[in-house]
């Protein structure tokens, strides 16, 4: 069983979960009216972080997933820490100003290329073993 897969997983849906919110409080704040998505430029930074994350979310879990099926469980799941810790800092960063989401960003694509070649490696071993 995956065990630590599915607790990276549920912490994902967690912070998305965190991240529709966010959006939800700053269209009160900012006076934001559906379906907008611009006009106040502190509410579109909330948007684009919950945005980019749903974005990069199918990249993310099929490589967790894979990666977890075809080589290890535990290194996916750390890997898929790792890249919420990268979105948390995306989400520090870009709130703060555009220019500082960089560093989160950079973190947060590294996993998820670390985990596309954890899992093609995983597949490839598999292929060949048998």
């Amino acid at each position: 069983m995956l065990y630590y897969t599915a607790i990276v997983s549920l912490l994902t849906a967690a912070f998305l979960f965190f991240l529709s919110w966010r959006v939800v409080v700053a269209r009160q704040r900012f006076n934001i009216k559906l379906p907008a998505t611009t006009g106040n430029a502190d509410f579109e930074r909330v948007f684009r972080v919950h945005m980019n994350t749903l974005e990069w979310m199918p990249v993310f879990l099929v490589t967790l997933w894979l990666c977890a099926a075809y080589l290890s469980d535990i290194a996916a799941a750390a890997l898929g820490l790792v890249w919420i810790g990268g979105r948390i800092l995306y989400l520090t960063g870009y709130s703060k100003a555009v220019e500082k989401r960089g560093p989160g960003f950079f973190v947060q694509s590294v996993a998820c290329a670390v985990l596309f070649v954890g899992a093609l490696a995983g597949i490839a071993l598999h292929w060949m073993g048998g």
